[in-house]
């Protein structure tokens, strides 16, 4: 539970009520450290944030304050989440202190403050659910998509390092090192830049390579200690559909840690607005 509050992987799934969704600018969990970010409403409205970490007891207690900035909401107040063990479960008090009842009270009222908190436990409960039925075992993900283009120009987005480098990954992420020899037994190698700065690093081998039919690679994503977080094989099918091209990739999980759960959990939505991306680099490739 406490690491659903310290890892920004995990607080982009769940943080904010119903409808939300929220990209991390920076973010550093120590006493002192601030999480910039901003809460996107169902609404397209962006709400600006900051909250300053005061406190840190893992996995007990965690004290932050809310705001103090002219560039975000103009609200402020004061955190306390407490992490109760109960034989297994944990008992979550989330309390927050205004700085006055009116104060309190215009949140309440003009951010519905009241019923956005209820909401956000409910997301995070949904979320601790499924981490734990991730780390039970993870089933294959299986997406099919269909692009127009010729499999031979698709296969070789997906083998050109210098194409690969400009779709692979989530909306927002870049890859300042893109590396892929497509040969039986070659090397990939893939740092993803998230929006909040951190670099995510994955190495891999190349198992199969048949233009422009199938493609089989096997990747290792390391922690920040460079112990090994999860092992996964992609298989990508490439079929001719009519001059277009049927697209079937099947990722396996090899091997896992419990500290993997949230990169899991997120797997399907990472992957979904990766080939998103790969859609919009065939259109742009296929106009010139």
């Amino acid at each position: 539970m406490f690491s659903a509050f310290s890892n920004p992987v995990h607080l982009a799934q769940w943080w904010g009520p119903n409808g939300f969704t929220t990209t991390t600018h920076a973010f550093e969990f120590r006493p002192g450290g601030v999480w910039r970010f901003v809460m996107h409403g169902p609404d397209g409205r962006d709400y600006q944030n900051r909250i300053t970490f005061d406190a840190i007891a893992a996995p007990e207690r965690l004290v932050y304050r809310h705001g103090g900035a002219d560039d975000v909401e103009p609200v402020e107040f004061g955190v306390t989440v407490t992490f109760a063990d109960e034989g297994g479960k944990t008992r979550l008090t989330w309390h927050m202190l205004f700085p006055s009842v009116a104060k309190r009270d215009r949140v309440v009222r003009e951010y519905g403050a009241a019923e956005g908190l209820k909401q956000t436990v409910g997301r995070l409960a949904d979320h601790v659910a499924r981490i734990a039925a991730v780390v039970k075992g993870v089933p294959d993900l299986v997406i099919t998509r269909v692009y127009a283009a010729p499999r031979d120009l698709v296969f070789m987005l997906w083998t050109d390092p210098k194409h690969l480098a400009e779709w692979w990954g989530p909306r927002g992420f870049t890859n300042p090192v893109c590396e892929a020899d497509a040969r039986a037994g070659g090397a990939i190698r893939i740092h993803m830049r998230a929006p909040d700065s951190r670099t995510h690093r994955m190495t891999g081998i190349f198992d199969e390579v048949v233009p422009p039919e199938r493609l089989v690679f096997t990747i290792v994503v390391p922690d920040e200690n460079g112990q090994t977080l999860f092992q996964i094989r992609n298989t990508v099918l490439f079929e001719n559909a009519d001059g277009k091209t049927r697209l079937t990739l099947r990722v396996t999980v090899l091997m896992q840690t419990d500290a993997a759960a949230p990169y899991l959990a997120g797997m399907n939505e990472g992957w979904s607005q990766t080939l998103d991306r790969l859609a919009e680099r065939v259109a742009a490739v296929r106009g010139g």
